[in-house]
């Protein structure tokens, strides 16, 4: 079950795998179609919101990926 609003953390606090699963549950739930309207729109922009952090955060370890492996190329051509 998700939680309520209030005691949810943001998304950009939580970790990758629980933002992950938090999405997944809410995907289910809409997949679902058993919600009233009011609810479907909530789960909808909180799935938008961790979508939106889940992004981030890729984005966020592409970006140290792509530095260190740069800094690798330049030690590796620096002993060449």
């Amino acid at each position: 079950m998700i939680m309520e609003a209030a005691s949810r953390p943001s998304p950009e606090e939580m970790a990758f795998g629980e933002a992950l699963s938090e999405l997944e549950a809410i995907v289910a739930s809409l997949e679902g179609g058993q919600l009233e309207l009011e609810e479907s729109l909530a789960r909808y922009e909180r799935g938008v919101a961790l979508l939106r952090a889940l992004q981030a955060k890729l984005a966020d370890a592409q970006q140290k990926v792509t530095t260190l492996i740069g800094e690798l190329e330049t030690e590796s051509a620096d002993d060449a």
